[in-house]
């Protein structure tokens, strides 16, 4: 009876959370109105899609939540990017913005490797793989979008530590952010040599590591031989602690 009531409620506090991040996108998708959330669904066959959807963005979500992230749009949306003032626009790149923001509400959680698929197939892909759930985005009577979070439950730790023995002598890609921002279109055709882009971060705070776009450390950036580096002043995952662990 416990643990059945502990799920109850974390399938609700999950579900809360996803639309907090149906918000959050909304607020990003190029809509003429502002997108209002609709009540969220759980049950993968009754997903609400807009009547004329067009297309999907659908990406991996990595971090302190791990799943699948897919943003639904009309066709409305999709006429909008490709006919934007500066030609045709990727529909997967000009919705990345929305989906960090809903991947922004989840806590420190990464996004990457969107693209742009078919509304049934990028639904079909969220199937089985963890708790999924999905929230229409309206203005108005207009359903606009619908955003479709999949959300796999941690490892114990017996198996992460088991997995990082596995890639202990894995390469991967490493970078260092100092910082982001948000533009307009508009904003970015007034660019100019010689002007200063403002990021949203203070110029005291660290910088983020990042490994495979999961953000591991935080630092100070310095100069070694001529060449930028970092000295690493914060450790924030497990799986970094891991990382830096001798073998046993």
């Amino acid at each position: 009876m416990t643990a059945t009531l502990d799920h109850s409620q974390a399938s609700e506090a999950i579900t809360s959370v996803v639309v907090a991040a149906a918000r959050a996108a909304g607020a990003l998708v190029p809509a003429g109105a502002e997108l209002v959330a609709g009540a969220a669904v759980t049950d993968p066959d009754a997903v609400p899609v807009p009547p004329a959807a067009a297309a999907a963005v659908s990406a991996r979500l990595s971090g302190e939540v791990t799943g699948d992230v897919v943003l639904v749009l009309s066709a409305e949306v999709v006429e909008a990017l490709d006919n934007s003032p500066v030609g045709p626009m990727d529909v997967a790149t000009a919705l990345r913005p929305a989906l960090e923001a809903a991947a922004a509400t989840l806590g420190r959680v990464r996004v990457d490797s969107e693209r742009t698929e078919d509304p049934v197939t990028a639904l079909d892909g969220l199937r089985d793989k963890g708790m999924l759930v999905a929230v229409p985005l309206a203005a108005g009577a207009e359903h606009v979008a619908t955003l479709a979070l999949q959300v796999t439950l941690p490892t114990t730790p017996r198996a992460r530590r088991g997995s990082l023995d596995l890639l202990r002598h894995v390469a991967m890609e490493v970078t260092v952010e100092i910082g982001r921002t948000r533009m307009t279109v508009g904003e970015l055709l007034s660019l100019h040599p010689g002007e200063v882009v403002e990021l949203d971060r203070a110029a005291s705070a660290p910088a983020d590591l990042l490994v495979n776009g999961t953000l591991i450390a935080r630092g100070e950036v310095v100069v070694v031989d001529e060449d930028f580096g970092l000295r690493i002043s914060e450790i924030v995952t497990d799986a970094a602690a891991g990382l830096g662990q001798d073998q046993p």
